[in-house]
């Protein structure tokens, strides 16, 4: 379980450890086929929906082999760096028998993995079936904001509180750090562009602003699903890559502005629904409306543990027909 601070609107790391590690010291008291089918029972009249989400982060509908690679769950072990990935697939994959063979990779992933690997992320466009995509790093990612000020009450203004280290963010900073419509800060330091640093800035003080940046890193844009929990609007190219969030599913200027990719029209498209404040709302609402559907702790639970079935079914470890007969 993870606890938010209420002013923050951050998860507080410390309970999200304390109950990793606890879920390694004591042994798990439910029998997992029981659960499913409880979990399958309560979420009855919403199988079509569960199946879509278990199919869409597990494309694998075929058999295969565990490579040499992959590894029994009884030999996964803290990592140096990744604590919070490991704590989040444990989580699962302990009610499965200690000699299953699993293959994942921690970190921010944007290629596709040669065999079937649970994967934070994952490439949108191409076969990328072998990216299986799971619930990892959570703490950081799934946060959600309290948002108590009014679209009409936010300034008019973009806001973007970045690292600033990979190409499409410093061509953004680059065109728009001094335009009056922005307050752009970088916060990290020791690049050739330290002269867009900034102090690191609040939530609560971002979501003073109508429009928040959202443009991807590495990978996903960590701050995506805050700001589509708020009464702001993400403002974004669209996204190359994925997660749980399932961002290839999202619609431009639906549930978020769409810019173009080299950000040429940004200044079009924010005067735009600065004078139509209806469209904005719209968005809004689409976006608020989107976040709910990953805010049930026990479906999601029905989920992670039908795509680790699904996993386990196809790579022969189990015959898994009473919970996958739909899937």
């Amino acid at each position: 379980m993870i606890i938010r601070n209420f002013y923050s609107h951050k998860n507080i790391k410390l309970f999200y450890y304390l109950g990793g590690y606890l879920r390694l010291i004591f042994p798990l008291l439910k029998n997992r086929n029981n659960y499913i089918n409880r979990l399958l029972k309560k979420f009855n009249n919403e199988k079509d929906y569960i199946k879509m989400r278990v199919n869409y982060y597990n494309k694998i509908n075929y058999k295969n082999s565990p490579d040499l690679d992959w590894i029994p769950t009884s030999s996964m072990k803290i990592p140096n760096q990744g604590t919070v990935y490991f704590f989040d697939l444990k989580e699962y994959v302990r009610f499965y028998p200690s000699k299953f063979l699993v293959r994942f990779l921690f970190g921010d992933i944007t290629k596709i993995p040669k065999s079937p690997s649970f994967v934070k992320t994952r490439p949108i466009k191409g076969d990328n079936e072998n990216s299986v995509l799971f619930k990892l790093n959570k703490v950081r990612h799934f946060t959600f904001t309290n948002d108590r000020v009014k679209f009409s009450d936010k300034l008019n203004i973009l806001i973007g509180r970045n690292a600033v280290q990979q190409k499409q963010r410093i061509d953004f900073f680059k065109k728009y750090f001094d335009h009056p419509l922005c307050n752009l800060g970088q916060i990290n330091s020791g690049t050739t562009h330290d002269i867009w640093l900034k102090n690191k800035i609040s939530i609560n003080e971002q979501l003073k602003y109508k429009f928040i940046l959202c443009i991807e890193g590495y990978d996903v844009a960590t701050n995506l699903k805050w700001v589509m929990s708020s009464n702001s609007i993400a403002v974004m190219p669209i996204p190359k890559f994925e997660s749980w969030l399932m961002e290839g599913k999202l619609i431009p200027n639906f549930h978020y502005i769409l810019i173009k990719d080299d950000f040429s029209d940004l200044e079009e498209r924010l005067k735009y629904y600065i004078k139509n404040d209806s469209k904005a709302y719209e968005i809004i609402k689409n976006a608020n409306k989107y976040i709910m559907q990953f805010q049930n702790k026990k479906r999601e639970d029905l989920i992670s543990l039908l795509i680790l079935e699904k996993y386990f079914h196809y790579s022969g470890q189990i015959n898994s027909n009473f919970a996958l007969k739909d899937f």
